[in-house]
């Protein structure tokens, strides 16, 4: 049977120090208008994020995260755009839920901050559960692996089991292996080369490639993250032939082309 084609969800960074963008997206109106153009373009989810991630980044405060993503949060929503929330702190994500964010995406699997997994269990939203081991800062440090699929996989099973027992139904969890988060690139593609033996064959699994340095290595040395579209989109399409049931994006319109080329190779359906 040929898998169901994958939905996309668009990357809103509201951060002047995202890798991918650099903060294009900083002003409120500028990120609402690209977040309508995202869903216009194919996004089914809008992914919100007010503290950057990158190799390196320094954390910013609670307060200043709230302030960048609350706002927007409660605008995308009230338009009726489904909304995730790309956060490590339980106060953000409360709020953001509290806005009317529909899913909290959270790069830690609740090991940054405790008080996570018993609010997810709480509410009603769904939790995007990606495998980490430390801050922006620090992780290149922890990308030492016996062996990376067999150990990211045993420790987001870990991390699965512990949403379990804090009462989060299964069907409510998405697991992401956490692309480039103390990975190296060879880290990166063995993982992507058999995402079921990551993630396993029963579980919703969301995969973040789109723009990542290791996307950017296959390219010219001198390039900018947005020259990485064609190669994301790519990936996502070979990625849509795994089973993916979501892929995190930047650049919406170049993914949703690239799938309706798989989906019509795949499945005989033609494309207006």
């Amino acid at each position: 049977m040929t898998p169901a084609r994958p939905a996309l969800w668009g990357v809103l960074n509201v951060t002047p120090d995202s890798f991918s963008d650099g903060g294009t997206f900083l002003n409120p109106q500028v990120a609402l208008e690209h977040a309508h153009q995202m869903v216009a373009e194919g996004a089914s989810v809008i992914d919100v994020g007010g503290e950057s991630t990158r190799p390196g980044a320094q954390r910013v405060s609670a307060e200043e995260e709230q302030q960048r993503v609350v706002g927007i949060v409660r605008e995308l929503s009230a338009a009726g755009i489904t909304v995730s929330i790309d956060t490590m702190r339980s106060e953000t994500a409360r709020l953001a839920l509290d806005a009317g964010a529909a899913i909290v995406n959270d790069v830690s699997g609740g090991l940054a901050d405790e008080a996570m997994v018993p609010l997810i269990a709480q509410s009603d939203c769904d939790y995007v559960m990606m495998h980490w081991r430390g801050h922006s800062e620090s992780m290149d440090e922890a990308a030492v692996y016996d062996d990376v699929v067999t150990d990211v996989a045993r420790e987001l099973q870990q991390r699965l089991g512990a949403a379990l027992d804090a009462g989060i139904q299964r069907d409510r969890i998405i697991l992401d292996p956490g692309l480039g988060f103390a990975k190296t690139a060879d880290h990166n593609w063995a993982l992507l080369a058999d995402v079921s033996a990551v993630i396993g064959t029963t579980q919703r699994a969301v995969i973040g490639a789109s723009r990542k340095r290791f996307l950017g290595a296959l390219l010219p040395k001198e390039h900018l993250p947005p020259q990485r579209d064609a190669v994301s989109a790519t990936l996502g399409a070979l990625l849509a032939a795994q089973g993916v049931w979501a892929l995190r994006v930047h650049n919406v319109r170049a993914h949703r082309e690239a799938l309706d080329v798989w989906q019509s190779l795949s499945h005989g359906i033609k494309h207006a």
